[in-house]
């Protein structure tokens, strides 16, 4: 039986998406919940920044329907500063406030620096890091260097069940990626579009076509999902200028019937 793939985008807050996917009027403050009746997960950036406030987490958990899925990414300290040494601490701290979304709360990110590269120092680092990730929770990880992409990485991720972010960035070959999809390291898969590049600062509408990457990407979902139970795949604004477009487009791709943005505005509500 085929698993799920929950398509979503990563961030939900772009005042650029109010009118082309937000209703007309929608507050900030209202962005999460209507984004919810749209797509079922969506993936945190801010939490890489710094732990967020009990109230915040609070305030998403109270947002989102059952069934919806907030995956978070683990704050750049554990990440970027202490590039996963000695950073028990932060680790433990973010993950206490992570929980308070029970069970609204997806996988959990660990998103490399670019320039961590595949040394003895970091392979050991990595070595002793994983084992002290809470094993009742989903992880993931990407990396940034290609060095990474190889076969020791790939069966010490599988040994701890942490799932290898695919990621379709400018850092990684994307055949080399597409591929890695046919061995899934967890009991669930982790999917990133970023686009090639920062260019792109109009975000109410698609304007570089990837029509033939998404098909390229669609056939991996459909490999991919007879292999985990579920997929959670997230597009950034990057990838074609306006990502609720690009989330639709895949949606389509995987014979999904997606929510028109004119159907997201419930019957007498006001913004």
């Amino acid at each position: 039986m085929a698993g799920t793939v929950l398509v979503g985008t990563q961030g939900w807050s772009y005042p650029a998406w109010v009118g082309p996917f937000y209703p007309p009027g929608t507050r900030t403050a209202d962005m999460l919940g209507v984004y919810a009746r749209g797509f079922r997960t969506v993936e945190v950036d801010a939490t890489f920044y710094a732990k967020p406030a009990e109230p915040v987490v609070r305030g998403w958990a109270n947002r989102v329907p059952r069934g919806f899925r907030l995956s978070l990414k683990v704050p750049q300290e554990v990440t970027h500063e202490r590039r996963l040494v000695d950073a028990a601490v932060p680790l433990e701290q973010f993950v206490e406030r992570a929980r308070l979304l029970g069970a609204a709360l997806g996988p959990l990110l660990l998103q490399m620096p670019p320039d961590w590269t595949p040394s003895a120092a970091a392979r050991a680092a990595l070595a002793a890091f994983l084992p002290i990730l809470p094993q009742d929770l989903k992880w993931a990880i990407e990396f940034r260097d290609p060095g990474w992409l190889d076969g020791p990485t790939v069966a010490l991720l599988a040994e701890r069940g942490v799932a290898l972010a695919l990621t379709d960035g400018p850092w990684l070959r994307r055949e080399r990626v597409l591929a890695l999809a046919a061995e899934p390291t967890a009991d669930f898969a982790y999917v990133r579009w970023l686009g090639p590049d920062r260019r792109l600062t109009d975000y109410s509408r698609i304007q570089v076509n990837r029509d033939l990457e998404l098909a390229l990407w669609a056939e991996a979902l459909v490999a991919l999902r007879r292999r985990v139970p579920t997929v959670y795949a997230y597009f950034n604004n990057h990838f074609e200028g306006h990502a609720p477009a690009s989330a639709r487009a895949m949606q389509v791709l995987l014979g999904e019937t997606p929510v028109d943005p004119a159907g997201l505005r419930r019957q007498g509500e006001l913004f």
